[in-house]
């Protein structure tokens, strides 16, 4: 009799599907980083800016950071530059929304300036202030952005009508003041607190 081969019975290994791409993963742009980073910067101060506590903020690895930025530095340059372009957008935005009587828009400027400022916006002001302490770019950044609130508003007090020495004053003295009491507990002061900052801000700003 012929002697035919026998086909094998034995069950074959499952052949493994080939992974045709990566598994998908978060994806952060550099606005997103700089997002995260002021987010945590207005909490801890810039010693709290590092990658390790950003990349796990954001649920990401380190080396996605490292695609956007050279260094830390290089996300601390652009933290500065945020708040820069936020801060003397705010205040040109500020010292424009009323038009007409000088003396009307540098009211408003104070009712917004001395209103009750959000508790994050004041804690990224205090941070960087701090920041600017015992770092020179920092500083320098802190300086411009306040040089160009003063001239904003010193350029009101001119058109209201008065010398430039005297705007200069006026313009110091109605940041002193609204930065002042963004930083003090005041609320048992007065009965009437709107009177009392009314009254203020006509010092500030009469002749």
């Amino acid at each position: 009799m012929e002697n035919k081969p026998v086909k094998s019975t034995a069950i074959k290994p499952p052949t493994r599907a080939r992974r045709t791409s990566a598994e998908p993963r978060t994806q952060l742009d550099p606005d997103a980083w700089v997002d995260a980073a002021i987010d945590v910067f207005a909490r801890e101060g810039v010693t709290g800016l590092r990658v390790e506590v950003l990349a796990k903020h954001c649920g990401v690895t380190k080396g996605s950071f490292y695609w956007h930025f050279k260094d830390r530095q290089a996300l601390l340059d652009a933290v500065l530059a945020r708040w820069k372009e936020g801060r003397i957008r705010d205040i040109e935005k500020t010292t424009a929304m009323m038009q007409g009587d000088p003396r009307d828009q540098l009211h408003y400027v104070i009712e917004v300036y001395g209103a009750n400022r959000n508790r994050k916006g004041m804690s990224i002001e205090l941070a960087v202030r701090d920041w600017a302490r015992h770092d020179t770019k920092a500083a320098a950044v802190v300086e411009e952005v306040d040089l160009y609130r003063l001239e904003c508003t010193r350029k009101l007090f001119v058109n209201s009508g008065m010398t430039d020495a005297e705007a200069k004053s006026r313009s110091l003295l109605l940041y002193a003041c609204v930065f002042g009491l963004s930083l003090m507990h005041y609320t048992h002061f007065d009965d009437n607190l709107s009177d009392l900052k009314q009254r203020i801000a006509e010092r500030i700003v009469s002749s």
